[in-house]
């Protein structure tokens, strides 16, 4: 006789409607960008019921801002795997928030949606918009090959960061090309060559 297989354990069962939920949620910001997503959607798009969604991502925003610290756990895997390979740390750092700024191009009403959240987001979202903020500097300082950084290469870290959120809001807004956001993130990442 067959082995039973186990029935998944709360915890796995939680992190599997989690997971539909932030597909459901990316599908539809791919589709309108920030105002497609409306909840009650989410929630027939993933099969859970509205309360239920509701104890996961108390809000819109919420939603949005795990769905951004999603794509940053992934692309920081995927950089793990395959680190950046520029001359220098400067170098590296660029050319890795270059290239997810070209995975945003690809989803252009996404990244807008992510970006948008994360702009709005008020105090109630803090641990998820510092949860985005912590990835976001560990996938610069592991470009960096900088596992333990100075304190003056943290703060050109929170720079470079800064310089990329308002690069991409000034490009999703169209006050900005590509070739300037860049131009602002290379300059900003000469700042590593600066600090010790």
């Amino acid at each position: 006789m067959p082995a039973r297989a186990k029935p998944p354990t709360a915890t796995a069962r939680q992190e599997e409607r989690r997971r539909r939920i932030l597909r459901a949620g990316t599908r539809l910001a791919c589709r309108g960008g920030f105002e497609a997503v409306q909840m009650r959607e989410v929630a027939e798009s993933s099969q859970v019921a509205l309360g239920t969604l509701y104890r996961y991502f108390p809000s819109k925003v919420h939603l949005l801002v795990a769905i951004m610290q999603d794509q940053l756990e992934r692309m920081h895997g995927t950089l793990r795997k395959k680190p950046p390979s520029g001359a220098g740390p400067a170098e590296r750092v660029a050319q890795t928030l270059m290239g997810a700024f070209r995975a945003l191009q690809g989803e252009p009403q996404l990244a807008e949606a992510m970006v948008r959240a994360l702009t709005f987001a008020d105090r109630s979202v803090s641990r998820e918009v510092d949860q985005v903020s912590r990835l976001t500097t560990a996938i610069i300082l592991d470009a960096m090959d900088r596992p333990e950084p100075t304190p003056g290469q943290l703060s050109a870290v929170r720079v470079i960061e800064h310089t990329w959120h308002s690069a991409l809001i000034a490009w999703l807004s169209g006050r900005a090309s590509i070739a300037q956001v860049q131009a602002d993130v290379e300059t900003a990442c000469r700042l590593i060559g600066q600090v010790d």
